[in-house]
């Protein structure tokens, strides 16, 4: 079994985690206990609850430890808990990206579950400035490409999994997904997106998209770089990688998703940006850093971003209205 080897020597690693292990972005910076969350989430009954905990802390001991330097700031297992993700279920995932989450989720959703890798739609790719024909031509083969990729990180037992682009997702997704993750993928949604143009309104196509994909009661997992509600809301756009957390609520709730809670396990109060800065300062991007000694020590110090974490549902009614 993969996890065997994991699980024998899970309480040796237990014992030596707190001595310093870590990859060169994180090992400076300083570790924070996550905090309770604001309000109640669902959990299983308890009497699966602990094999479902001891499962997840299983496969996250087992990741490399570049991936285990981040959970300091990312609190995968404390985040996947607060969003209610259970083995068995169908997993939407926004920008999978390397699979850093993903190749946690596979072998948690089992193979009773499914991931979905969810891409941004095509027409937003131009709007970066790094986008020249050559990426643009991988995006144009990103589903064949990223499920082929996927299925190399997949062991027998895992999820199996598929993908779609938003603004075209397939009719056959419909009311089929637990639950979706916008793990860090809502700004360039707000900052690229046009109101008055519906084929440019991205923010309002992809949670378009993720309504009709979930089913009724469905969750909406949300992490995103979080903007003091003091700052200007013209800085707060998404442009420096920041979104306000009421700008974040009132779009989900204008796009007919229902607030349930928000919990502070993402934070990190020691990230106050001011208007001259964006998010990609700090680590692991350090940005603005280069060859600066000093200012890589002051931006690791300060660590990852400060991230607002909050749950919604797709409202269970539409089962109704929507036939189901």
């Amino acid at each position: 079994m993969r996890y065997a080897l994991a699980t024998l020597v899970l309480p040796l690693v237990f014992a030596l985690s707190g001595c310093g292990q870590g990859d060169n972005s994180a090992s400076s910076d300083p570790v924070t206990e996550p905090a309770n969350t604001t309000a109640e989430a669902t959990t299983p009954a308890e009497v699966e609850a602990p094999a479902m905990s001891d499962s997840l802390a299983t496969i996250l001991e087992a990741q490399p430890e570049a991936v285990q330097a981040r959970y300091a700031y990312r609190h995968p297992q404390e985040t996947l808990e607060f969003f209610g993700i259970e083995p068995g279920m169908t997993i939407g995932e926004a920008l999978p990206g390397g699979g850093w989450y993903s190749k946690i989720l596979l072998p948690f959703l089992g193979s009773e579950g499914a991931l979905v890798g969810i891409d941004y739609p095509l027409s937003l790719w131009p709007n970066f400035d790094f986008a020249d024909d050559a990426y643009l031509a991988t995006k144009a083969t990103w589903i064949t490409d990223w499920t082929a990729e996927a299925n190399g990180w997949r062991e027998p037992e895992d999820a199996p999994v598929s993908a779609f682009v938003f603004g075209a997702m397939p009719a056959s997704a419909a009311q089929t997904m637990d639950a979706v993750l916008l793990i860090r993928a809502l700004h360039n949604l707000a900052r690229f997106s046009d109101p008055q143009d519906s084929e440019k309104n991205y923010l309002q196509i992809v949670l378009s998209d993720i309504y009709q994909g979930l089913k009724p009661g469905g969750v909406v997992g949300v992490v995103q770089h979080e903007a003091r509600e003091d700052m200007p809301d013209e800085w707060a756009t998404g442009a420096a990688g920041y979104l306000k957390k009421s700008f974040v609520i009132a779009q989900m709730e204008a796009a007919g998703f229902e607030f349930v809670s928000a919990s502070d396990i993402n934070s990190n109060p020691a990230d106050q940006p001011s208007t001259d800065d964006f998010v990609w300062r700090l680590p692991p991007s350090l940005a603005t850093s280069g060859d600066n000694e000093e200012r890589k020590a002051a931006m690791q110090a300060i660590g990852e971003s400060n991230r607002m974490t909050l749950k919604f549902v797709k409202p269970a009614a539409d089962e109704v209205a929507l036939g189901g």
